[in-house]
């Protein structure tokens, strides 16, 4: 039998459209990450994430920015769906029309970020820094709580101090060439700059005065809804990946597994890396679910982040609520799994 030119078109048309159904399983999905440690970066390197994302039929491409307001602009151009973004980028970011969702706390940052000065620079005091170069990120939480340093705790002007935006690579390039006195940065570029400098603030401190800070993961908003699936094991292999460290923490050494793999995707030694986690606390699932954190903890900090930076003109105005910007429920579905497994 004879086909008509329509049907050979019709034919065909079907063939690609079961081709593409197919296909659908194999999704490819962009998840960015930043040079932080913690459970979430050895979770990439040991595999587990990329086996539960296999579990939804999704292979995952796992993308390194130098900081969050770059994850925020593949996010908001929607070439990156999912990735890390630090508390203040978290709230800029929802303030300027990026639709997404803050899903997993990655770490409390406390001393892990740092006001360090160079050895000789002069600077002794954080009042010092009046008239010095400081490198930071801009629109990162070392960037927000410089910034609420300077005006809530120090009593300084921002405009009397040179404030220069630097990625941490920039910042450890620009200490080495001696063309800044100081930064405010995260490991393992401080733990760099330790070398040849001091820590005078950190973020502990400076949170206890006034908001506390946070690297969290985001997700755009319709993907998660139309993943869920994906989402759900992601969740559930990170979670695992908390348990894991916070029940043998003694055994992350510089050489243990868990520690090198966090190296091979961020660089450094693991002695520094040792020593930068013993600066963050990691919440469980159970704890991510609380009120402490995505229960209702974590829009307070993006909503008082947000006030701070319109106060700073770092955004025109905050929204009238951050609660849409935050989603427990993935956490809480990790936590009930996790319950029922022990």
């Amino acid at each position: 039998m004879t086909m008509t030119l329509a049907g050979r078109r019709l034919a065909a048309l079907t063939t690609a459209a079961l081709l593409m159904a197919g296909t659908a399983s194999a999704e490819t999905v962009v998840v960015g990450y930043q040079q932080i440690v913690g459970p979430f970066v050895a979770a990439i390197a040991d595999g587990r994430l990329d086996e539960a994302a296999k579990k939804a039929g999704v292979t995952i491409d796992w993308r390194q920015f130098s900081s969050g307001g770059d994850i925020s602009t593949a996010l908001a151009s929607g070439n990156v769906p999912l990735g890390v973004i630090g508390s203040t980028g978290t709230a800029a970011s929802a303030t300027r029309g990026v639709d997404l969702q803050l899903f997993w706390i990655l770490d409390n940052i406390g001393k892990s970020e740092a006001l360090v000065v160079r050895n000789g620079s002069g600077i002794e005091k954080p009042q010092d820094l009046v008239g010095k170069k400081v490198g930071v990120p801009f629109v990162s939480t070392s960037h927000f709580h410089l910034l609420v340093g300077m005006d809530k705790v120090w009593n300084i002007k921002p405009t009397d101090v040179q404030i220069l935006n630097m990625k941490p690579p920039q910042i450890v390039a620009a200490w080495q060439r001696g063309d800044i006195d100081a930064a405010y940065v995260w490991p393992p570029a401080l733990s760099q700059l330790l070398a040849d400098g001091k820590i005078i603030s950190d973020s502990e401190q400076i949170g206890a005065a006034s908001v506390p800070t946070f690297d969290g993961l985001v997700v755009d908003k319709a993907f998660a809804e139309k993943n869920p699936e994906f989402m759900n094991e992601f969740t559930k292999a990170l979670a695992q990946s908390y348990a894991d460290y916070n029940a043998n923490k003694a055994a992350w050494t510089a050489d243990s597994e868990p520690v090198k793999g966090i190296a091979r995707m961020i660089g450094g030694e693991g002695k520094d890396i040792v020593e930068a986690l013993n600066m963050l606390s990691f919440p469980n699932a159970a704890e991510q679910a609380s009120d402490t954190w995505l229960g209702g903890g974590a829009t307070r900090a993006l909503t008082d982040s947000a006030a701070f930076l319109v106060e700073q003109k770092q955004i025109d105005k905050a929204l009238p609520d951050y609660a849409p910007y935050v989603n427990a429920s993935f956490a809480e579905a990790a936590a009930k799994a996790e319950q029922a497994s022990n």
